[in-house]
C-alpha cells in the first residue's frame, strides 16, 4: 500500500490510520524503554524515547498540545514504572517549552536542531527528576545531584543521538497528513 491509495479513502478512515500510526509509535517508544540493546546504553543508562516522542509532538504544535502530549506520556510512564517521582511534570514541561522554541522561530526543522533541542530537553527532563528526589529524598543533596549530572548528561547525549530515527519518519507522516487535511 502506498500514500496515493491512503489519498483516496474515506477521510474517517485516513483519520483512523493517522491515530492508530500515532499510537503505535507511542506504543513502540514505551516499549524500547526498558529494553537494552548493544549500542543503546551508556553506563547503564538508555535513551529516553518518550521525551524524543514528546519533542517530535510538540516541534510542530501549540504549547498546550505539547504539554498535554508530555502530560499523557508521563502519566502511562507512571503507571508503567513509580510515580514518585512523577515522569508527568518533567515530559509536560520538555512538551511546553519545545512548543514554545517553534512559536519563538528560534529553531529550524532539521535534524541537527532536533537533536539539540532533545539534548537540552532531556537535560531539563533530567533537572526536574532531581528537583523531585531533592524535595522527598532522604539522601544527602550532594549525592542526589552528583547522580543526577551523570545521568542527565549521559541521557541527553542518548537521547539526542537516536533522536532523528524517530523525528523524521514521525514528522513526514504528520506533514503528509497535514497535507490531506488542507486539500
Amino acid at each position: 500500500m502506498n500514500l496515493k491509495e491512503i489519498e483516496r479513502w474515506h477521510p474517517i478512515s485516513q483519520v483512523a490510520l493517522n491515530w492508530a500510526i500515532t499510537a503505535g509509535s507511542v506504543l513502540i517508544c514505551l516499549l524500547m524503554l526498558p529494553t537494552r540493546l548493544p549500542g543503546m546504553e551508556l553506563a547503564g543508562v538508555s535513551p529516553n524515547w518518550l521525551l524524543i516522542w514528546v519533542v517530535a509532538w510538540s516541534v510542530k504544535r501549540s504549547p498546550f498540545q505539547g504539554a498535554i502530549a508530555g502530560l499523557v506520556l508521563g502519566l502511562i510512564q507512571d503507571g508503567l514504572t513509580s510515580p514518585h517521582p512523577t515522569h508527568a511534570l518533567s515530559l509536560a514541561l520538555v512538551g511546553f517549552f519545545t512548543a514554545r522554541l517553534r512559536k519563538q522561530r528560534y529553531i529550524q526543522e532539521d535534524f541537527i536542531s532536533v537533536a539539540l533541542i532533545v539534548f537540552a530537553m532531556a537535560v531539563v527532563a533530567e533537572t526536574v527528576i532531581a528537583l523531585q528526589f531533592t524535595l522527598q529524598d532522604k539522601r544527602s543533596l550532594a549525592e542526589i545531584w552528583t547522580y543526577h549530572q551523570f545521568i542527565a548528561l549521559s541521557s541527553a547525549i542518548l537521547s539526542s543521538l537516536w533522536a532523528p530515527i524517530l523525528y523524521f519518519p514521525l514528522k513526514r507522516w504528520w506533514e503528509w497528513v497535514s497535507s490531506l487535511e488542507q486539500a
